[in-house]
This record gives structure tokens, C-alpha cells and sequence, in this order.
């Protein structure tokens, strides 16, 4: 799709970002689309250029979220490509970040997609279906500075769509579900509302679910290679990078690969768990850990049936995952020690402990 005369305020480019790009002299405003190594595609006003990172912005970074993203408007040297790729000096503020931890690293961070409206986070309603993966998606989306969405794929294999919703609704308060299909033009009709001139729209979720299918649903035309289901019922991974796609008169939408692993940078467990915190407030204790504690209101959920065992536990680990956020081994591992003698004294008795031990197995 060749791109002229483009109206960036169509990609979500707002005031506030205009006037910052006004102290960036002799510059251009772009659009990331997509990445390739080190090489970028930025749309501009004129049309799709490829670019790089300038030098002294590649000196400059000391992260690797600092690097342009896919959804980053950036300040370029140009604005077409007759005089070769581009040069990419800054990045604007951005107003929303949907980052992940590196699969296999303790500390890096993958920006996922930027300056996001609304997260479809898909998932299928086959083997896909996961609850507690859910409510990690949730957790990540609801801190990114986007409103999340649910969209439930794939409904023309599921025989019990009503038992799924109301799975599915019990965990996502506050969220809109969507339950769509590929398949029917109306299936997938639920999705228009959310889309619109100015705003961003990023499909998340694992492998396979049908992100891809949907994007060329709603383009009208197979823009993105798809794959049909496996023999396990699962959907083949086809996405290889993330790309923002612009839609007629409908904003933009950026499809994203499959994630086998979603590490948590940081998470807003308060709206993701909203009832587990509503709950606590009866709790007889400020502090209550809601384990041990007499009087726990959320023990008494559980026992009343409102709230699930596995529910309760997804939210410690991932309490347990963002209280960590940040620290290196050496200091989790002093955390976990902590906490493991939290009621005789932490860190104080932990090392008395740690000395009688070594003491017993001399003798």
C-alpha cells in the first residue's frame, strides 16, 4: 500500500506532541511502523520512509528501551526517500508503553508497542483458553497507560461460549469481552466501535489466536500471512515482528507476534484485582497477607465460594513477581530471605539462623 499526503493527527498524533516537536528545529515528525534490525519504517506526512537511529543517539542510549519502537513518533531528517534513508534524531513523549520483560534476561526491557488507545488482548476459545494468563495480560495492559479490551477468537469451535464468558467476565472487571469469530462478516462487526480516526489500536495475546485474521478482516483484504489451526487444536505461529498498519478512515491498528513468555516489568494489580483489594478492606488486619490472618475477608470469599483458590494465588505470584521489579538476584534473594523469617525478625534473625546451622554442622 503506497502512503502520500498523509494526515499524521489520523495516526494519533495530538497537540501535545506537536508542540514538543517544535523545539526540534529543521525536523520532521514520523511514525514508527515497523523494525528490522536497525533499520526502521516511519511514516510520514509525504509518505513511508526507511531510517536509523543517528549516531549520537545511539551513543546516548544506555537501555534498550530507549531505542525507537514500533508506535513511537520520532523526529526525523526527512520526510521522503529520494535522498536515502532517513536519520532518526529523537523521540517524543510517550503517552502509553506496553513493555515485557526479555525472555531469558533479568533485566531488559522489550517495549512492545507505544503510544497505545485501546489493547485487544485476543485469545482463542480452544486450547488457548487460560485464565491466569488473562489476568497477566491484564495486569501489564492496565498499567500501560491503555484501556485493555478482551477479545475471545475463534467462537465458531467453541461449543460453550456462555460458560467461557462468564469465566472470562468473573476475573476482567471494569473490561469490556468480545466474543468474535473469523469466519462471518458480523463476527467481527464488535470491533468497529473501537476503532477510529486518531487512535491506536495494538493486538496482543499468544501465538496463533487469529490477531493476523482479524487485521485483514478489518482492512477487507489479506494484507498479513495467517495459518490455519493444528492438529492440537492451537493456532500456528505466523507474525514475526510487530507492524503498525494504518486503516481507511479508521486510525491504526499494530499487530504484534505471539508471546510463549510475558515477563512483568511492572503491573497494576489494583484495577486487574480489583475485588481481591475490595475484599480486603474487611480484613481484620491493614497488613493482612490474607494466608494465616484470623478474620481474613478474603479467606472467607473462598470459603463463601465468591472467590476462587487459583484467583488468589495468581495474585501473589504476580505481587510476588512486581515486588521484585528492578532488583538484582543478590538483592531478590536477600527480599526472599526476608520474607521467609518476616515474623521472627527478618534479615536480623535470618543471619543468627544461617550462623546456628553452620555451627550444628561443624560439630
Amino acid at each position: 500500500m503506497k502512503l502520500k499526503n498523509i494526515n499524521m493527527k489520523n495516526l494519533g498524533l495530538t497537540e501535545e506532541s506537536i508542540l514538543e516537536s517544535k523545539q526540534y528545529k529543521g525536523l520532521f515528525i514520523g511514525r514508527i511502523s515497523s523494525q528490522t534490525k536497525n533499520l526502521y519504517k516511519v511514516i510520514t506526512e509525504d509518505g513511508e520512509i526507511a531510517a536509523e537511529i543517528s549516531g549520537k543517539f545511539h551513543y546516548s542510549v544506555t537501555e534498550l528501551s530507549e531505542y525507537p519502537a514500533v508506535g513511537d513518533f520520532v523526529m526525523v531528517d526527512r520526510t521522503d526517500h529520494s535522498q536515502g534513508n532517513g536519520i532518526i534524531h529523537h523521540i517524543l513523549t510517550r503517552k502509553s508503553i506496553f513493555a515485557r520483560k526479555v525472555a531469558g534476561s533479568k533485566e531488559d526491557i522489550q517495549i512492545v508497542a507505544t503510544n497505545i488507545d485501546t489493547i485487544f488482548i485476543c485469545m482463542s476459545l480452544n486450547n488457548d483458553f487460560n485464565l491466569r494468563r488473562l489476568e497477566r495480560y491484564l495486569s501489564i495492559a492496565w498499567d500501560s497507560g491503555a484501556t485493555p479490551v478482551i477479545v475471545l477468537t475463534k467462537s465458531d469451535v467453541c461449543k460453550e461460549i456462555e460458560a467461557r464468558l462468564n469465566e472470562v467476565s468473573s476475573i476482567a472487571i471494569g473490561v469490556d469481552v468480545l466474543v468474535t469469530t473469523s469466519t462471518l462478516t458480523e463476527g467481527y462487526q464488535s470491533l468497529m466501535k473501537y476503532l477510529t480516526n486518531g487512535k491506536t489500536v495494538a493486538f496482543i495475546g499468544s501465538s496463533g489466536v487469529g490477531k493476523s485474521t482479524l487485521i485483514n478482516c478489518l482492512l477487507g483484504q489479506t494484507i498479513l500471512e495467517t495459518n490455519g489451526i493444528r492438529n492440537d487444536d492451537k493456532g500456528r505461529h505466523t507474525t514475526t515482528r510487530r507492524e503498525l498498519i494504518m486503516l481507511s478512515n479508521l486510525g491504526v491498528v499494530i499487530d504484534t507476534p505471539g508471546m510463549r513468555e510475558l515477563g512483568i516489568i511492572s503491573a497494576d494489580l489494583t484495577k486487574s484485582f480489583s475485588d481481591i483489594d475490595e475484599l480486603a478492606y474487611d480484613c481484620r488486619f491493614n497488613d493482612c497477607t490474607h494466608k494465616n490472618e484470623p478474620n481474613c475477608a478474603v479467606q472467607q470469599a473462598i470459603v463463601d465460594g465468591v472467590l476462587s483458590v487459583e484467583r488468589l494465588e495468581s495474585y501473589w505470584k504476580l505481587k510476588k513477581e512486581t515486588k521484585y521489579e528492578g532488583l538484582n538476584s543478590k538483592m531478590i534473594e536477600k527480599e526472599k530471605i526476608s520474607d521467609m523469617f518476616s515474623g521472627t525478625g527478618g534479615m536480623k534473625n535470618a543471619r543468627k539462623f544461617i550462623k546456628e546451622q553452620n555451627r550444628k554442622k561443624r560439630r
